[in-house]
């Protein structure tokens, strides 16, 4: 885990007594001990933790004072020989100010205190009545025991073993303003963002505080880390909840219930090199230092103690695909309609009579004829302006070609059948290759000749042919160059193969007629295949694309970390053993994932001259767009790497 760069992080909210500076100590030690058996790299407490958020005018009081930089000291004093990083909240007197402040502590030494630097003054909020903004510090340096510490809310923390991995905080009511400090010390190179926070409950604010984490995380492309007061804190106005949250770029990743006394913590494995990868990616996170200067604090790297540890980040096998069924519908819903508007467009651009598509009774090509069919729908034309074409050869089985039939029919769209095995026949003939010898170029004539048919059909008919190839299929080359790799609009060009299915059984579940949902759920259960080559005694498909190339599930799963992420093959195989579990050995998908990179670079060549087609996701590999690559770069580094495993 610690070799591919995951941080495991942590809020806390500890049990809390207002004004019980010692007794707060001793149960923030508790959670820092309990935080440290769990291998936890990073821990953030809330607001004032160590005094408690509501003790009011005591906060004057330098008794108060006193009793919480004593604590502060016992709490770090606790941390000698311990690499864990800890932020935690406590008012600090500076001059004649009072600050709220986060002190940052690892190995037994306070390492920084940022103030906070927005503060709250309405409402059930008094803070300026005790505090003094961040602005108002006078200060760069401070003297805390024995120790000259950086205070300022201009500090970002870099790891000793990886300057890329930094810092920053803020707290509570920094995030809640129109800018928050946490977007500039992102911009500033702080890839995690640790708010310790005292936000009292009210009806409906859960909600918001959730949606402005997550928000904010995905704003940053960062960690976010929001650890909540817990209802310890003073009830006479207010009820405290201990709301934590960790969220990475606009994904909760954990989150405490919420009304509790005693101590809880969450924690998550944050994915730093997936961040990083983001941001050079977008390129916004290259305007430098978020338009201040910032003074860097290095600290120790808290990995290196847990070298072992085990990945507890839930990786699911289908990244394309949510685990939600509420989600995924919406999803799904989503996809049908970028791709009919996309469909729509054209045909409304060109002016064009007839929608042409070959039908195989596969699932891509079902997909496609849906969309057709939508778009002419939605346009207040026939399902008949879609010209569905089956194209039986020498590998099409009884089930495909009723299955195309029957749903071009069910669907009113207009049905032409073509025979291509005389066609096919001639051809070999003509280039002197023998039908019998079920080669490479066997396979590819009848593609091409289906593709021949479709074009010169819309030509004959003023009409462009609809393409119906998978991202899937284009990540691993899996079509015929300029065979069912041309068309005039692919609407299937930005979809894995692994969402394809659950697309179609929206459509059956939510749009289609009995006779219809029967036909689509028959075809999603047919085996994948090109069928180009004989079938069996039985009639059976014999060419099953799985057989060959390997799962798609796991193809697809390759193909997210990749481009989504910018995982190394090593990298790729972990997360692959840790998502798949016992499914499959770790041979097996070595093996396949060496199919994956070969067939990807190999195979570039083909999608450098795609068609037009709508992206719908965040992977793609347009060529116009997402994914610009030399047809003849080398695959040997990524190769080199996967021998190695």
């Amino acid at each position: 885990m610690h070799n591919f760069g995951f941080a495991r992080v942590a809020a806390a909210s500890p049990e809390l007594r207002v004004a019980d500076c010692e007794f707060n100590a001793g149960q923030i030690i508790e959670v820092i001990k309990q935080a440290d058996g769990q291998q936890v790299e990073y821990l953030v407490l809330p607001e004032l933790c160590i005094t408690g958020y509501t003790c009011a005018d005591l906060f004057l009081q330098p008794k108060l004072l006193d009793s919480a930089l004593q604590a502060l000291y016992e709490i770090t004093a606790a941390t000698a020989g311990s690499s864990l990083v800890i932020i935690a909240g406590l008012p600090i007197a500076v001059r004649g100010r009072l600050f709220n402040c986060a002190a940052v502590i690892q190995q037994g030494a306070i390492l920084g205190i940022v103030p906070k630097t927005c503060l709250p003054g309405y409402s059930e909020f008094y803070e300026p009545r005790w505090f003094a903004g961040a602005e108002e510090l006078e200060l760069t340096e401070l003297r805390l025991g024995n120790q000259i510490v950086p205070i300022g809310n201009d500090l970002i923390f870099a790891n000793e073993a990886d300057g890329n991995l930094s810092f920053g905080v803020e707290i509570c009511e920094d995030l809640w303003v129109p800018v928050p400090p946490s977007s500039l010390l992102a911009q500033a190179g702080a890839v995690l963002l640790f708010n310790p926070s005292a936000s009292n409950e009210l009806v409906g604010k859960a909600d918001y505080r959730r949606q402005l984490v997550t928000s904010q995380s995905a704003s940053c492309v960062a960690a976010y880390v929001y650890a909540g007061s817990n209802t310890g804190e003073s009830t006479t106005d207010v009820v405290f909840g201990g709301h934590s949250l960790i969220a990475e770029n606009g994904q909760t990743l954990a989150e405490s219930e919420r009304f509790t006394h005693e101590s809880r913590m969450i924690t998550a494995d944050v994915d730093v090199p997936r961040l990083q990868y983001s941001r050079s990616v977008m390129g916004t996170f290259r305007a430098g230092k978020g338009r201040r200067n910032y003074r860097e604090v290095l600290y120790a790297d808290p990995a290196a103690q847990h070298s072992e540890r085990k990945l507890k980040r839930p990786v699911g096998v289908n990244p394309f695909v949510p685990g939600i069924p509420q989600q995924r519908d919406e999803r799904c819903r989503e996809i049908l309609s970028i791709q009919v508007s996309g469909l729509m467009k054209r045909i409304r651009h060109i002016g064009t009579k007839q929608a042409v598509i070959g039908i195989s009774g596969g699932l891509d090509s079902t997909l496609a004829l849906l969309v057709a069919v939508r778009a002419m729908e939605r346009l207040g034309r026939p399902a008949s302006d879609v010209l569905a074409v089956t194209m039986p050869g020498f590998g099409t089985t009884n089930r495909t070609y009723d299955n195309a039939v029957g749903l071009i029919k069910a669907l009113g769209a207009s049905l032409k059948v073509v025979d291509i095995k005389a066609a096919c026949l001639q051809h070999f003939e003509d280039i002197g290759h023998d039908k019998d010898v079920h080669d490479l170029t066997y396979e590819n004539v009848q593609a091409r000749e289906r593709t021949q048919i479709l074009m010169d059909l819309a030509n004959k008919n003023g009409g462009i042919v609809i393409g119906t190839g998978d991202l899937s299929e284009l990540a691993l080359g899996w079509c015929t160059y300029n065979g069912d790799h041309m068309s005039m609009y692919s609407v299937n060009s930005g979809i894995p193969k692994t969402l394809i299915q659950y697309v179609v059984a929206w459509y059956a579940d939510h749009e289609a007629d009995e006779t219809v949902n029967k036909l689509l759920y028959s075809i999603i259960e047919t085996g994948i295949s090109p069928e180009l080559l004989p079938p069996s005694a039985t009639g059976e498909i014999v060419q099953l694309t799985e057989n060959i190339l390997g799962p798609y599930i796991v193809h697809d799963f390759f193909l997210y970390y990749m481009l989504r992420t910018g995982a190394a093959p090593a990298k790729m195989l972990y997360l692959a053993q840790h998502a798949f579990g016992e499914s499959y050995p770790k041979e097996q998908l070595v093996a396949w994932l060496k199919v994956f990179i070969s067939r990807f670079f190999t195979q570039q060549f083909k999608r450098s001259c795609l068609p037009d087609g709508p992206k719908v996701g965040t992977v793609s590999l347009s060529p116009r767009g997402d994914w610009r690559m030399p047809s003849d770069a080398s695959a040997a580094l990524w190769l080199r790497e996967v021998e190695n495993l």
